[in-house]
């Protein structure tokens, strides 16, 4: 670095670059990106507006040119691109920016799109009606002039902002390690706030916020929760989650469709309607027909039509998950306090506020009072000479000039060189006994005003009083009503869950281990004794083990042949095609390398009103309450523990007081009460439920429906409903009675299922291929008959599964469980 007398001085690089940077970053914080706390405004928006006022730009003059403003603002006062003097303008014309614009617009100053503004050139701009209220009394001495940047001018360092404009309209600005983001709030809440101030200054924050409820956007919107509010009111740090305001409409088909009327703050609504559509189209938003954006001079619209079909709250859920029709606004109350940055609570932003009006208030009474005690010392002197006008005229004829008039007047009446100086500048005209009475009513008020402005300026109680009187009168005059809607309650964590719709799925294991889950709708009825088609594509040596039905939103408990227990919602099992081969059970569960799960059931929640009735290879039967597996998740936990070589066939869902039916393999069914086996806890071995002949061994295990009948199948595909009628109750550990006579052709039964006369079944065989078929074509038998073949097998393949598809009412009867609750 070279000194003034030309010498090198030598400085470690690492201080001229810490010195450069710190000088640098004050200039940003100061002059450029951070707003004072008194007037709310940066530089250059206090630029602007005072450039306005210069040009006479009041609300009820003509609109000029936005480039005439800018030229004015950026030669005069603020040497910077006309860009960003331009930009500043506009924000402050946008209702959709500020909750209370400060300058009234003429043209295209663009739109809550993100539509441009036309040029300054083509726009018109001058002051609103409370943008003037930022400016008033500036020229009544409230508020220090500075130079500008050459010295050649004087411009005001802060503006008198007779509004409290930084908590009414906000602030946003990035410096040099720091920024602010202020919410705007609703004025008349503000004013409260100030009044309960001025009342008591140890008032709380949380009873301010009795009055300031929260942030009040332009744009409307929803806050959820009261903490974000809390923490940015109580430390100036806070995260508020804003939602859009929608409506739910019924169309002339019987759809309905989704209209959002109001969206979070700052958000650019095109840039969301491309987003949706974006959404839509690659399908992470499912069930929107129809995008459409109706917004116009009424406000906004943007048209969501569903699919018949679609579930309201599942779309609206994804709308709030992957686009910001619901948002997160940080609050950062930073501001500039004597030139400093700081973070700023509530009550700390009125108590600056109210010290700003305070010093204008003074100074606008102390110059006032200097001006009426000037009025009055000229007007004692006029009264003094129409009291003595002979006398006033004579001496002023007789005087040879102005000056010696004026020196005769002041020692003939003992007056002070400006009330002789108006006496010799009165009007004839004034010499009227009715412009007499004027001077002396007009004395009379002026005396009466410096005794008023005096007293007020020796009580600070009663300069509060019109502190508060005037923010009060504002209010009254340009406040309205809230627009942004504020939820007490935090908006619930979205849940993937909430975003899948709740449906029917086929949930297929094969032997070797790989599950997937399809949509019934995949599948088509056919006729009895149809050959089927392929519902996977499996390995040479692999075939199909188990097939079930549940709902994606269900639980699904799987216990392994070593007797532990996991679970899974269903949705979390990887969803296929019908070809694919699916997902290795071992990559969802974390079961050891010689285990294999041997039965699943499903349910909708962990329960000690519900319980799994398990029934093991060996006729073995054991009872627990759903909620022993709450713990079981993915890592598994003991749900029964078996006697060596025994592995498990069947769990339920029972309500503690059924009765079931276990039927074997040779065709033996006990029918039984559930209350002969008593609860157990997970890791108990259980009770013998059916005695069993050598070489027989339990096939299924059935909940007893007087309404329904079980449907039996066998290896080969025969089988046959038979009603639970038939059957009489035997006591636990009994053989029971003949169900169905085996024989070479038909095969052993496989498995046997509870079913309606209305459903619909799904059979498959160990070759990996499906059947879909209606109960109804399988008729009613007795106890003994061989039944009907249900479907055509080629040997070696083999019937190795069953069960049925829940029928839609019975979705619709359960639908508490089954839709989510809004979030």
């Amino acid at each position: 670095m070279m000194s003034e007398s030309g010498n090198i001085i030598q400085i470690p690089i690492e201080e001229e670059v810490k010195t450069s940077y710190l000088n640098y970053a004050m200039s940003v914080i100061v002059s450029r990106a951070l707003p004072d706390v008194r007037d709310g405004l940066k530089p250059v928006h206090r630029r602007l507006l005072f450039a306005m006022e210069e040009l006479g730009l009041r609300n009820n003059a003509p609109t000029k040119k936005s480039a005439r403003i800018t030229g004015d603002a950026m030669g005069k006062y603020h040497p910077h691109g006309d860009l960003s003097l331009y930009d500043a303008l506009v924000r402050m014309a946008q209702d959709f920016s500020l909750r209370y614009p400060l300058v009234q617009g003429q043209g295209n100053f663009g739109s809550i799109d993100g539509d441009p503004p036309a040029a300054s050139r083509y726009t018109e701009a001058k002051l609103s009606k409370i943008g003037e209220e930022m400016l008033a009394d500036l020229d009544k001495e409230t508020v220090d002039f500075v130079p500008n940047y050459d010295e050649s001018l004087k411009e005001p360092s802060v503006l008198p902002s007779a509004i409290p404009n930084l908590l009414i309209n906000g602030s946003s600005g990035i410096a040099v390690g720091m920024a602010t983001n202020m919410p705007p709030h609703n004025l008349r809440e503000v004013a409260q706030a100030i009044e309960a101030y001025i009342e008591n200054p140890d008032i709380s924050i949380d009873d301010l916020m009795n009055y300031v409820k929260g942030p009040d956007f332009p744009t409307g919107g929803i806050i959820y929760g009261m903490q974000g509010i809390r923490d940015a009111y109580a430390t100036g740090r806070g995260r508020l989650t804003v939602r859009g305001r929608f409506i739910i409409e019924t169309m002339k088909s019987g759809r309905e469709q989704i209209v959002f009327t109001e969206i979070p703050y700052a958000l650019n609504k095109t840039t969301l309607v491309t987003r949706i559509a974006e959404l839509v189209r690659d399908k992470q938003i499912d069930g929107i027909s129809d995008l459409r954006d109706e917004s116009d001079r009424d406000g906004i619209r943007i048209v969501l039509e569903l699919k018949k079909g679609a579930i309201t709250k599942i779309v609206l859920n994804q709308l709030f998950i992957h686009t910001p029709l619901q948002s997160t606004f940080g609050v950062i109350n930073l501001a500039l306090v004597n030139g400093a940055p700081k973070c700023l609570n509530l009550k700390e932003l009125i108590t600056y506020y109210v010290q700003h009006r305070f010093e204008v208030v003074t100074r606008r009474s102390q110059y006032e009072l200097k001006k009426a005690e000037e009025r009055a010392h000229i007007l004692r002197g006029l009264v003094i000479a129409l009291q003595n006008i002979d006398e006033v005229v004579a001496i002023i004829k007789a005087s040879r000039n102005v000056d010696t008039a004026k020196t005769n007047l002041r020692e003939r009446f003992g007056l002070s060189d400006a009330q002789a100086q108006a006496i010799v500048d009165m009007r004839l005209g004034r010499l009227t006994s009715l412009e007499t009475e004027k001077l002396l009513a007009e004395l009379k008020e002026t005396e009466a005003r410096i005794e008023y402005l005096r007293a007020l300026l020796a009580d600070s109680a009663a300069i509060h009083a019109v502190i508060k009187k005037e923010i009060h009168e504002l209010a009254e005059k340009y406040g309205d009503e809230r627009r942004t809607e504020i939820v007490p309650n935090q908006v619930e964590q979205i849940n993937i869950e909430d975003l899948i719709k709740p449906e029917e799925m086929v949930i297929l294991i094969s032997n070797k281990g790989f599950i997937k889950r399809i949509s019934v709708n995949q599948y088509r009825s056919q006729g009895r004794g149809g050959k089927g088609s392929n519902s996977t594509s499996l390995l040479e040596d692999d075939f199909l083990q188990q097939l079930f039905i549940a709902n994606t939103h269900d639980y699904l408990l799987f216990i392994s042949s070593w007797g532990k227990a996991y679970w899974l919602k269903a949705l979390e099992i990887p969803e296929a095609s019908r070809q694919a081969r699916g997902s290795h059970i071992r990559s969802l569960l974390a079961i050891s390398q010689d285990e294999e799960i041997t039965a699943v059931v499903d349910f909708s929640d962990f329960s000690d009103k519900q319980y799994i009735l398990m029934g093991t290879l060996k006729g073995v039967v054991k009872k627990v309450a759903t909620k022993e597996f709450a713990n079981a998740k993915t890592r598994g936990i003991i749900g029964i523990s078996l006697d060596d070589g025994d592995r498990l066939v069947s769990a339920i869902l029972t309500g503690g007081t059924d009765e079931v039916m276990l039927i074997s393999r040779k065709g033996l069914a006990l029918r039984m009460q559930e209350s002969q086996v008593r609860q157990m806890g997970r890791t108990a071995r259980g009770v013998r439920g059916l005695t069993l002949q050598e070489e027989d061994e339990l096939a299924a295990m059935l909940r007893v429906d007087s309404e329904e009948s079980m449907l039996i199948i066998t290896q080969n595909g025969y089988g046959k409903r038979v009603k639970y009628d038939l059957f009489t109750p035997h006591s636990r550990g009994t053989r029971g009675q003949i169900i169905y006579e085996p024989d070479e052709s038909s095969g052993e039964v496989i498995k046997a299922i509870t079913v309606r006369e209305e459903d619909e079944v799904m059979v498959i065989t160990s070759m990996g291929k499906t059947i879909k078929l209606n109960v109804s074509a399988v008729r009613q038998m007795g106890k003994a008959a061989r039944g009907v073949r249900i479907v055509n097998i080629d040997p070696p393949d083999l019937v190795i599964g069953m069960d049925k598809i829940v029928q839609q009412v019975e979705l619709e009867g359960s639908a508490p469980n089954l839709v989510p609750e809004l979030k």
